[in-house]
């Protein structure tokens, strides 16, 4: 696998080497050892699938709050998603930035999203499956979102979703003076 860390260094772009040969191919997609050797936190306990049957749906920007912080690991299994990272932590050097990257499953890259960022996707095809590894089990009262319009972050999306929950549509302004969103 090859790792290469975005313009937020903590969240980190993770590409599968594949080795083909008549057959197809063959890759390693997950390695508790190559996360570890990288100081990524390498616990899964949950795999997550996602199903999206329009273009232009929007899922996001979603994250648990302290002390239920997760780690997301985000592939695209079958079409394609703009994958977004928002970072939420206030001591952070780039609070507030975010970090959208194009996942396919012609690469079979996957997008590493630590603890204390929010999450969220538009799919860009019809029938777009989205798989997750997380690190914490999902804990209903420590579930957050932001705004994927919020000014606070200005995430330049690639097309306006059709789609979307009214969570997802509702949640409240990003508000940097409040007390952190994390905890």
């Amino acid at each position: 696998m090859i790792f290469e860390s975005t313009h937020i260094p903590d969240v980190v772009l993770i590409t599968p080497e594949r080795i083909h040969d008549e057959r197809g191919y063959f890759t390693r997609t997950w390695g508790q050892d190559d996360f570890e050797a990288r100081g990524l936190n390498a616990r899964v306990v949950a795999r997550n699938v996602s199903y999206n049957s329009s273009p232009r749906t929007l899922r996001g920007m979603h994250y648990q709050r302290t002390p239920h912080q997760e780690v997301k690991i985000v592939t695209c299994a079958q079409g394609a998603i703009f994958d977004v990272a928002v970072d939420l932590r206030p001591e952070s050097p780039t609070f507030r930035r975010w970090v959208g990257i194009e996942l396919t499953p012609e690469t079979g890259a996957m997008l590493y999203i630590p603890e204390g960022f929010a999450h969220g996707y538009l799919s860009l095809t019809p029938d777009t499956i989205v798989e997750y590894l997380i690190s914490e089990f999902y804990a209903p009262q420590a579930g957050a979102g932001v705004r994927w319009d919020d000014p606070a972050f200005g995430i330049a999306w690639p097309e306006m979703p059709d789609v979307m929950n009214d969570r997802d549509r509702t949640w409240p302004d990003f508000v940097p003076e409040a007390q952190s969103v994390l905890s």
